[in-house]
C-alpha cells in the first residue's frame, strides 16, 4: 500500500510510472532482507532485523562511468561514506549501499570486492565506495554483526529497475520513523516538457522524527493518532537516536553544485513530514545526475583527450527540480511508512505500523474535501 493508493496525494507534481528512483532511466534497486529469530536478545544470535539495500547509478561500471554528485549534511550524527571524495572531484564513482549503523564497513568492503571481481586478475582497482546507515538496535542485534558480504553482493546482484520494494526490506527492515515502523520508501516527479522534461527521483531509509510531529500535508497525524491509540516503543538505548538517509537520482544535466543544491532540498522534504535534524539525528542526503556522462577519459599517456563535453542546466530552470526532489522526499517517507509491517524484535520490542484506516479518517478529518 502506498500514499497514492489511499488517495493522499502530496504536491502537485507528476510522478513518473512506477513512483520511485527507478524511474531515472538506468537507476536500479536491489534489497537483501534478514529476519531471523525471536525472544531476548542475544548478541551474535539475534533477534535479527536488517539488512541492506543497494543503489545503482546506472547500467555500466560506475568506477569506469562516474557520475557528477553532490551532498547535504542537515545534522551529522549519522555516517554516509565516501562524501569526502565526492566533495572534492564532484564525482559518484561506486553504488550506494544503504544498512545498519555498524555494519557500514562490512557493505563498504563488498562493494570493493564485487569490482574486483569484475575486473582482470592482477589488476589495481581503487575505490571510496559510499555507504550509508541508520540505527536499527531498538528491533535488530545491531552488534552481532549479522549482515555479512554475501548479503552486500546479493542486494547488488538483486538490483534492478522497476517497481522497488518498500518499508520492512533492506536496510529499512529495523528502522523506526515518528514512533510507528519506518523502511524504505521511494517517489518520483517528471518535470514540465518546457522545463526539460526531467525526471526526479528519491530514495529513503526513514528511521527519525517524534511522534508529536509527524504530519501529512500539513495535517498533524501525530497529534491524532497518540501513543494511547497506537503505543510507541519506550526509550531506545541511544536517547532520541534517529536518522535518515536520502538518495536523489535525476536525468537532468547538472554539474556537481547543482548537485549538492537538489540535495539540500531533501531536507524540506523532512520537514514537511515533521523532522527537525536533532541533535543525535543523522540526516545525510546525496544526489546524482546522469544528464552528463563520458566525464573521465583515459590515464593512458597514449590518450590525447585534455577535456570532456559538458552540459549545465540552466538556473532558470531548476527551482522545478527543487520542488521535485521536496515532494519526492516527503512521498516517499510516506510509502516507507504505508508499506512497513508492525514488528517484534530483541526483547520484545514492538514497532506498530501506521494505521492506514486512521490515516484516511485524519486526514479527511482535516481536509474533507481533498
Amino acid at each position: 500500500m502506498r500514499a497514492r493508493d489511499l488517495g493522499i496525494v502530496v504536491g502537485t507534481g507528476t510522478p513518473g510510472p512506477n513512483n520511485a528512483i527507478t524511474d531515472v532511466e538506468g537507476v536500479r534497486v536491489g534489497h537483501t532482507t534478514l529476519v531471523e529469530g525471536d525472544g531476548p536478545l542475544v548478541i551474535g544470535r539475534g533477534p535479527v532485523r536488517t539488512g541492506v539495500t543497494m543503489i545503482v547509478p546506472h547500467d555500466g561500471r560506475v568506477g569506469e562511468e562516474p557520475l557528477f554528485a553532490g551532498c547535504h549534511r542537515l545534522n551529522g550524527n549519522g555516517e554516509l561514506t565516501g562524501l569526502e571524495w565526492i566533495r572534492e572531484s564532484g564525482m559518484l564513482t561506486t553504488p550506494i549501499g544503504l544498512t545498519n549503523t555498524h555494519s557500514v564497513g562490512i557493505v563498504r568492503d563488498a562493494i570493493i570486492a564485487a569490482e574486483v571481481r569484475e575486473r582482470e586478475a592482477g589488476g589495481v582497482y581503487w575505490s571510496l565506495p559510499v555507504v550509508g546507515e541508520t540505527w536499527d538496535g531498538a528491533l535488530n542485534d545491531i552488534n552481532g554483526m549479522h549482515v555479512k558480504a554475501e548479503h552486500a553482493l546479493a542486494a547488488l546482484d538483486a538490483a534492478a529497475s522497476g517497481p522497488v520494494d518498500e518499508g520492512c526490506v533492506g536496510g529499512g527492515t529495523g528502522m523506526i520513523c515518528h514512533d510507528f515502523k519506518g523502511g524504505i520508501g521511494t517517489a518520483s516527479r517528471v518535470v514540465a516538457s518546457d522545463d526539460g522534461g526531467y525526471t526526479v527521483g528519491v530514495l529513503v531509509q526513514a528511521n527519525y522524527g517524534e511522534r508529536s510531529r509527524f504530519q501529512v500535508n500539513g495535517v498533524p497525524v501525530g497529534r491524532e493518532i497518540t501513543a494511547e491509540e497506537v503505543p510507541i516503543l519506550p526509550e531506545e538505548p541511544i536517547d532520541g537516536a534517529g536518522s535518515i538517509i536520502v538518495i536523489v537520482a535525476t536525468d537532468a544535466p547538472l554539474i556537481p553544485t547543482q548537485c549538492d543544491r537538489l540535495a539540500q532540498r531533501a531536507g524540506l522534504g523532512i520537514a514537511r513530514m515533521g523532522g527537525l535534524g536533532g541533535h543525535t539525528s543523522g540526516d545525510i542526503f546525496l544526489c546524482f545526475a546522469t544528464g552528463n556522462q563520458g566525464l573521465v577519459s583515459s590515464y593512458k599517456l597514449s590518450d590525447p583527450t585534455l577535456s570532456v563535453a559538458l552540459r549545465m542546466l540552466s538556473n532558470n530552470h531548476i527551482t522545478v527540480l527543487f520542488e521535485a526532489v521536496v515532494e519526492a522526499t516527503e512521498e516517499a517517507i510516506l510509502n516507507a511508512m504505508l508499506a512497513a509491517e508492525t514488528t517484534t524484535g530483541i526483547n520484545g520490542n514492538t514497532v506498530y505500523a501506521l494505521p492506514h484506516d486512521r490515516l484516511v479518517e485524519v486526514m479527511a478529518k482535516y481536509r474533507p474535501h481533498t
